[in-house]
């Protein structure tokens, strides 16, 4: 049984914040255990393993990014909407480092399809409307787009971008920069090899 007061939820919005204070590969039922000063085996009734808390940790932040990304975008579009969703997955991964890195956890297809992260394609192929992109063109830079963001905030998290000058915000305001005149001058379509 259960101790009184643990629930799913709490369990999960625990491991997220676990996951920020410590890393997200340290999160493991033990650590949340001893977080709730409770037997790991009290846990057990709320998630099968440590596998499955990240999975609900992953799934939980994902949401969590498409709801300031949805808010962010609203009434914005080209440039401008690139700039804020970029700038969303920056200070989140900054303010959440644990739960982004929880963003990026390889989910099996099924999960995958049921979670938010079709809802970030969908509005960064709402964004690339405005581009007057392909649908298959759309889907090149969709993944340009996530590997530039992730890619660049992933660096910056590690410190990769401390030691040298231009500042990491100079940086980043250039590539956005970048991605929009890219974007904008997007390659022909190339038929199918």
């Amino acid at each position: 049984m259960a101790r009184a007061g643990v629930t799913p939820e709490r369990l999960i919005r625990a491991g997220a914040e676990l996951a920020d204070e410590v890393g997200f590969d340290a999160v493991t039922i033990s650590a949340l255990a001893r977080h709730f000063n409770i037997k790991v085996p009290s846990l057990y009734s709320h998630v099968s393993n440590t596998r499955d808390l990240k999975i609900r940790i992953a799934l939980s932040a994902l949401d969590e990014l498409a709801d300031r990304s949805a808010a962010a975008l609203a009434g914005r579009a080209g440039r401008d909407a690139l700039v804020a969703l970029g700038n969303v997955y920056r200070d989140y991964a900054r303010e959440h480092p644990g739960r982004y890195a929880a963003t990026r956890l390889r989910l099996d297809p099924q999960v995958a399809a049921a979670s938010a992260g079709p809802r970030h394609a969908q509005m960064l192929r709402a964004i690339l409307r405005g581009y007057h992109l392909t649908e298959t063109e759309q889907t090149h830079a969709v993944r340009l787009i996530g590997s530039t963001f992730h890619g660049y905030i992933s660096l910056e998290l590690a410190g990769s971008f401390d030691h040298s000058e231009p500042s990491s915000q100079e940086s980043w305001t250039r590539v956005m920069d970048g991605l929009d005149t890219l974007l904008r001058n997007w390659p022909a379509e190339q038929p199918r090899r």
